[in-house]
C-alpha cells in the first residue's frame, strides 16, 4: 500500500479544523442565544414579581416594591404604554410603525 502524499493529508486535517471551528462557533452562538433568552425571562419573572399588585398578584411588601421601583422603571414604562393602546389596536398598530 502506498501511502499517500502529505499534501493531501494537510488538505484534509485543515478542512478537519474548519469544520470544527464552525461546530464551535455554531455551538456558542447558540448558548449565547439561551442565555441572552433566560435572561429576557428572568427579567419579565422579575417584574411581574414587583408590579404583580397591577395584573392582580400578591406583591411583596410596599417598602420592597417602593426600593425596586427605580430598577423597574423601564418595564413600568412599557407596562403603562400597553395599558394606554390595549383598547386601541389601530393605535398600537402606528406604534409599532412609528407613525406620528
Amino acid at each position: 500500500m502506498i501511502p499517500a502524499p502529505p499534501s493531501i493529508i494537510a488538505a484534509i486535517g485543515h478542512r478537519i479544523r474548519q469544520l470544527w471551528a464552525s461546530m464551535d462557533e455554531v455551538a456558542r452562538d447558540k448558548a449565547v442565544d439561551t442565555i441572552e433568552y433566560e435572561v429576557r425571562e428572568l427579567d419579565n419573572i422579575f417584574a411581574l414579581l414587583v408590579l404583580g399588585a397591577f395584573v392582580g398578584i400578591p406583591s411583596p411588601p410596599v417598602q420592597i416594591t417602593l426600593e425596586l421601583m427605580p430598577d423597574m422603571e423601564h418595564e413600568f414604562c412599557v407596562m403603562l404604554d400597553k395599558v394606554g393602546t390595549a383598547h386601541d389596536p389601530l393605535g398600537e398598530l402606528f406604534s409599532v410603525l412609528d407613525i406620528d
